[in-house]
């Protein structure tokens, strides 16, 4: 896939990380390294919830042959406000969504995962930062404190984005 915003991010914010290191302020370094993971995190599993969204509609409009009234209807009432309910996030799998499609497509799907160790890793990631976004939301955004690098946390990032970008491409052949 081509570079993503989430990409842009993490690039603009190393430099000035580095930046900051190399001036010596390792207090405002510090300060910012807070910050930006927090940025980062928030920026990578909201970038995630928007392709998940977008992989979900465009599936249905090639489903239902564009139908306006389904497409409209899953929009609204499956799509829209729902992506946070598709995943157990603590979880170690994606069963819960792939089962959303029913058993035959979450079997099919749960297979082909376990077969590909490089897709598992992307799975599990994926999830983690998922987890990782919700603790940070609901568990006092201020004070909360990530456990990870911004490196550690892009590469998540990058290693989960092999999961969407399967997850587009492959979506219809199960």
């Amino acid at each position: 896939m081509a570079e993503t915003i989430v990409d842009r991010i993490y690039k603009d914010n190393l430099v000035l990380l580095e930046y900051l290191s190399l001036q010596k302020e390792i207090s405002f370094a510090s300060q910012f390294d807070v910050t930006f993971k927090k940025y980062l995190l928030l920026s990578s599993a909201s970038f995630f919830e928007e392709e998940i969204c977008r992989i979900l509609q465009a599936f249905v409009e090639r489903k239902t042959s564009n139908d306006k009234c389904i497409t409209s209807l899953v929009k609204r009432r499956v799509i829209e406000r729902q992506y946070h309910t598709y995943f157990e996030w603590d979880k170690k799998n994606a069963n819960k969504f792939f089962a959303l499609f029913g058993d035959e497509f979450k079997s099919q799907v749960a297979q082909k995962i376990k077969s590909d160790t490089s897709l598992d890793n992307a799975v599990k990631s994926f999830l983690e930062l998922g987890h990782m976004r919700n603790c940070l939301v609901h568990q006092n955004f201020a004070s909360y404190t990530i456990e990870r690098t911004a490196k550690e946390v892009y590469e998540l990032y990058q290693d989960a984005m092999k999961f969407v970008q399967w997850l587009s491409d492959n979506f219809d052949s199960f």
